[in-house]
């Protein structure tokens, strides 16, 4: 089977063209090639479909093989393979996800992509479509405790649950400790992304995320998006800001008339392989970490 392994500002998928590919367990071949030791080493998988409803589909499984509504870097990835590997010659192409089709405009620069606007849709504020459990909807600056901390924070979903908390130092965060207990909180019953943000000015934010079934990831597309509008509701940025990340750098932009979210930034690929018989690759590896 080929593959294609593909990164946005860090956040890294293995893409398989299933236009080409069968694949035959998702879930099983996710968590194989997300392994960073016995397997391609990724955030996760995405299979590249035919779509009935749009020019692609994107199916996402997070590296545990759970499956993601939505993720914005992989996306951006998406929008860079269909151009880069002659699947379309357009510019402007929609994407059929979980979440919703997505609208990406390239741009092309020397003949290949160097970077996509998505436009992410709307914003979900509404507590039990997030889904977040809570007696007041929307959930903004609302207290959560999480061990022996009360921390503070703003639900968002954008196709998929975020929760953002505003710290005043994300770079020394203990986030392997905190983030698998936001994420597994009894308040959010599909789990939730977390992000962790630190305000520099209007324009400027720092962020990091702990992602459901993937743990801390380089930068996260949908928690971008979801970061710039906890920013506006708590009326600490503009409506559009720059959000660095471990890994890069994301535009986002909250058009409110319009009641539209936009992303931009960065997509690579990183390099091109083959799995021989990965059926009993990931079979091996499975029954290796259950032992």
């Amino acid at each position: 089977m080929k593959f294609t392994k593909m990164h946005g500002a860090g956040n890294d998928y293995v893409y398989v063209n299933c236009f080409k590919e069968e694949v035959k367990d998702p879930e099983g071949l996710a968590r194989f090639v997300s392994d960073r030791h016995f397997g391609v080493g990724s955030d996760g998988l995405i299979l590249i479909r035919p779509s009935e409803t749009a020019d692609f589909q994107m199916d996402m499984y997070n590296a545990d093989g759970s499956r993601g509504e939505m993720c914005g870097n992989g996306i951006r990835c998406v929008g860079k393979y269909v151009y880069d590997y002659g699947l379309t010659d357009r510019t402007d192409i929609t994407v059929d996800t979980l979440a919703g089709i997505r609208t990406l405009n390239l741009t092309v620069e020397d003949g290949k992509v160097a970077r996509v606007r998505v436009n992410m849709g709307a914003p979900v504020l509404e507590a039990g479509q997030i889904p977040v459990l809570s007696d007041t909807s929307p959930v903004i600056d609302s207290p959560i405790q999480i061990g022996d901390k009360e921390y503070r924070m703003t639900c968002v979903s954008m196709g998929n649950p975020h929760a953002v908390v505003f710290t005043k130092d994300v770079k020394n965060l203990d986030i392997e400790k905190i983030g698998p207990l936001f994420e597994h909180h009894p308040l959010f019953p599909n789990r939730v992304n977390t992000e962790f943000v630190e305000v520099i000015d209007r324009n400027n934010v720092n962020m990091r995320v702990w992602e459901r079934g993937s743990g801390e990831t380089l930068a996260c597309g949908t928690g971008t998006c979801a970061t710039l509008v906890a920013c506006v509701l708590n009326g600490l940025t503009e409506d559009n800001a720059t959000v660095h990340l471990l890994g890069g750098d994301l535009m986002i932009e909250w058009d409110q008339k319009e009641g539209t979210v936009y992303m931009t930034g960065p997509a690579q690929v990183v390099f091109d392989g083959e799995l021989k018989s990965y059926h009993e690759e990931c079979k091996n590896s499975l029954k290796s970490k259950e032992n």
